[in-house]
């Protein structure tokens, strides 16, 4: 169930000025590379108890709404259909929403909680872990059986299976670790070198 509080302001884009980064190579750059820290304590409640909301709208319905094509709606919020081109997979999937075809696309967080809550997400406070779990440049429409399988991991451990794409995911997951001060893992750190050095002039995405 989506709660009443609307999503910070802070949540919604990048602050922009002179010194911000323009491309995910200059990004990671200023990522600090750690350890992981211990899972102890987390819940996905500490981020958020469920959808944050925007306008009225929730922000899975407002994610739907950025994503999909042809779209058909319940209410002024709700989508009922759709098409997805998804970015993991390539593969194009129809959405209808109802018990047992919701979970074809899913909203998956970029950079996943557990992984964010292992590096740094425990010290930044309740507001910014709200804003960080609600966040559009956190959020993406995808394949929800490929979504399950990233489960939490990072770069190191999981890339988009559509290989044309993980250029522009890499540099999501940069753009929103900088934003929220979450550090990379060494591993996580040359894996995303790695995919960027096909594109090293990919630029950090902002929402």
């Amino acid at each position: 169930m989506a709660i009443a509080a609307t999503v910070p302001a802070a949540g919604l884009s990048i602050e922009s000025h002179a010194a911000s980064p323009k491309t995910a190579v200059a990004g990671l750059a200023l990522l600090a590379v750690k350890g992981k820290a211990p899972k102890t304590g987390y819940e996905r409640s500490a981020f958020s108890d469920g959808w944050g909301q925007l306008n009225g709208c929730d922000l899975r319905n407002i994610i739907l709404t950025r994503d999909l094509k042809s779209k058909t709606y319940r209410d002024d919020c709700k989508v009922d259909t759709g098409i997805l081109l998804d970015p993991y997979t390539g593969k194009t999937i129809r959405f209808k929403y109802g018990v047992g075809t919701s979970s074809a696309v899913q909203i998956d967080h970029v950079v996943a909680l557990s992984d964010a809550w292992q590096k740094g997400a425990q010290k930044i406070g309740a507001d910014k872990r709200y804003a960080f779990y609600n966040d559009p440049l956190n959020l993406l429409a995808v394949d929800g059986p490929t979504n399950s399988s990233k489960s939490d991991s990072d770069a190191s451990a999981w890339l988009p299976p559509n290989k044309s794409y993980r250029c522009a995911y890499v540099a999501r997951q940069i753009a929103v670790k900088l934003k929220y001060k979450i550090w990379v893992i060494q591993a996580e750190k040359a894996a995303m070198q790695r995919v960027l050095q096909s594109c090293p002039t990919q630029k950090l995405p902002i929402s």
